[in-house]
């Protein structure tokens, strides 16, 4: 039986979201396309006509891990107050919510550790994606005036990436909060942004 290009779509974001629900719950080791194609509710044998092999799954998870996270930030990034806009993402990234939402959040805390161990392809693609978010929010930074834009913007997105990889290891949420509430209140400081509690 032969599919249209748009039952074809949306089978392949289906294959997609599970493997990215893998990813982000058991890590890319742990990625059986088997297991995928049964989570989507598929055949394993339909595998290959989305996808040319494990790895390229991997990749295109990846960058589906960011797309699904980040295309509302991308779509209003021109058009937003920049330290409105800049205070909203720090505020929900160093949130309790983020923290205890690993499996919807930012693929950042989930992958970095893998990266080294991920195939070219899919490291390329987290690189092109990291750049993407860092060129993002020095876009802000640079429409707020400030200077060397770049390397702040990854320093505070390391910064933010790091607390909330150390929260979700906390088993204390008090110790967890006061975490991310500290770290928020640094990036607030040295983006010269409102501190929000």
């Amino acid at each position: 039986m032969r599919y249209d290009s748009e039952h074809k779509a949306q089978t392949r974001e289906r294959v997609l979201k599970e493997a990215a629900a893998v990813i982000r719950s058991e890590g890319v080791d742990r990625l059986g396309v088997a297991q995928v194609m049964a989570r989507a509710g598929l055949t394993h044998g339909g595998f290959y006509a989305h996808f040319a092999s494990k790895d390229d799954l991997v990749t295109q998870a990846i960058e589906y891990m960011f797309e699904d996270r980040y295309a509302a930030f991308f779509a209003n990034l021109a058009d937003a107050d920049p330290r409105v806009s800049l205070t909203r993402f720090v505020d929900r990234y160093l949130s309790m919510r983020h923290r205890n939402a690993p499996k919807g959040g930012c693929p950042l805390p989930v992958l970095a550790g893998q990266v080294p161990q991920l195939p070219e392809a899919a490291r390329a693609r987290f690189r092109l994606a990291l750049s993407r978010l860092n060129g993002g929010v020095a876009s802000l930074l640079e429409r707020m005036g400030v200077s060397d834009v770049e390397l702040i913007a990854a320093a505070v997105i390391s910064e933010m990436v790091g607390a909330v990889a150390i929260a979700r290891v906390e088993p204390d949420d008090v110790k967890a909060e006061q975490l991310l509430g500290a770290v928020r209140a640094s990036v607030a400081t040295r983006l010269g942004l409102a501190a929000s509690s």
